[in-house]
């Protein structure tokens, strides 16, 4: 018994059906299926399954029902036409471009992203002799300008992590193509909900599904999406044969929170932009940035691009590295982690948390200061949450 007949449901509904299998006892919850392995009727339907003439299940660590579940509903929620699920986002992340690449290829990609992500660019591939070029993002010409005979990659995160930049996918993607290259895209802060890197032109989706997709802080996990045959050429082996793989357990925990993606997601977003109305021009504060304001720097790409803001938003408290902690330490309901999408409105500060590896000179430049704090807005009452921030900056 399978999910119902397809039909060009809405997001929402996706979110709830797609890519159910019941099993023979029409089980309502999706069924968890914690095992290894998997037993044949003879030797020839086992031969059968290794060789690839006969569909099925071999081995969980790179098939399980479960977690065929979530690839299938986050393909239908995304308009892909595969998905390949995955350990931890960083390993999506690090799948989809290793998979892309060999010896002597070349990377382009985006100066601000994640730290992990930035390592994985400059430090790991170059170990495997991948060149890479970074550049601003936002200036089309130095996309263009990066580009040599053996570019096969670029690569963005939009919005950034954490100055919440956001890059124009289509034009970027244009680029990349010209170039006979593929453009990835890591869509998390925007999520599949307000953004469609496929259908703006790029050729891979990774998620990391630690975050929005299970939002209540219980496991890691991590997606890729795209064109069947980008995963059978790129993906598929890399999972089946180096086993960056996804528990069921994890599978089914997500499933679970891919159910109530669009109501909190939609809630996150009303409080962290009430969050942003409230802090603007206070006297502590030195910048906000939030991608639904219209002083957002690129205004004009998040209305063309986007369907609505963010559940995020960043501010730079004055004082510094002391004044941020002051900030930190003084909250008493906003809860301190590098976490984010979460039920729970979070903070980190990312000069000393994710983006700590990175020399002075290279946060300046991405724009990421000393007092800088990433806010990710949770489920509580939005004026609890506002009442927080601002007895905390009280204390800056």
């Amino acid at each position: 018994m399978s999910a119902p007949a397809k039909k060009n449901y809405r997001p929402e509904t996706r979110l709830v059906h797609a890519g159910t299998l019941r099993s023979q006892f029409g089980e309502t919850s999706e069924a968890l299926f914690l095992t290894q392995g998997y037993v044949y009727d003879s030797a020839e339907q086992c031969e059968a399954r290794f060789s690839g003439k006969e569909q099925g299940y071999v081995y969980s660590r790179y098939s399980n029902p479960t977690v065929t579940m979530f690839e299938q509903r986050m393909a239908a929620l995304e308009g892909a036409e595969a998905a390949r699920a995955t350990a931890s986002g960083m390993a999506a992340v690090a799948t989809a471009l290793m998979g892309q690449v060999r010896a002597g290829d070349h990377v382009v990609a985006a100066k601000a992203l994640f730290g992990s992500c930035r390592w994985i660019i400059e430090d790991w591939m170059p170990r495997f002799g991948v060149a890479s070029t970074l550049v601003d993002g936002t200036d089309l010409s130095q996309w263009k300008k990066a580009v040599r005979k053996n570019t096969k990659v670029f690569f963005m995160e939009t919005p950034t992590n954490p100055t919440l930049e956001v890059y124009d996918i289509a034009a970027v993607a244009d680029i990349a193509h010209n170039a006979g290259a593929k453009l990835t895209v890591d869509n998390v802060f925007a999520t599949a909900l307000y953004q469609s890197p496929l259908a703006l032109g790029a050729d891979c989706v990774v998620y990391s599904a630690t975050k929005h997709i299970d939002g209540q802080g219980r496991c890691l996990g991590g997606v890729i999406l795209a064109s069947e045959k980008f995963i059978m050429d790129h993906v598929h082996q890399i999972i089946r044969q180096t086993g960056p793989s996804m528990s069921p357990f994890n599978a089914w925990v997500l499933l679970k929170g891919l159910e109530t993606l669009s109501v909190r997601v939609h809630r996150q977003t009303d409080t962290a932009a009430a969050v942003s109305v409230a802090l603007f021009g206070h006297k502590k504060i030195n910048r906000l940035i939030y991608p639904g304001r219209p002083d957002h720097p690129q205004a004009g790409v998040i209305q063309k691009q986007m369907r609505a803001g963010s559940t995020l938003c960043s501010f730079e408290v004055k004082g510094g590295k002391a004044g941020a902690f002051r900030f930190q330490n003084a909250l008493k309901l906003v809860r301190i982690t590098n976490n984010l999408g979460d039920a729970k409105s979070l903070v980190t500060h990312p000069t000393t948390t994710t983006h700590q590896r990175l020399t002075p000179d290279q946060r300046a430049e991405l724009g990421i200061g000393d007092g800088l704090i990433r806010f990710s807005a949770g489920l509580e009452h939005p004026d609890d949450v506002v009442e927080d921030l601002l007895q905390a900056l009280d204390a800056v």
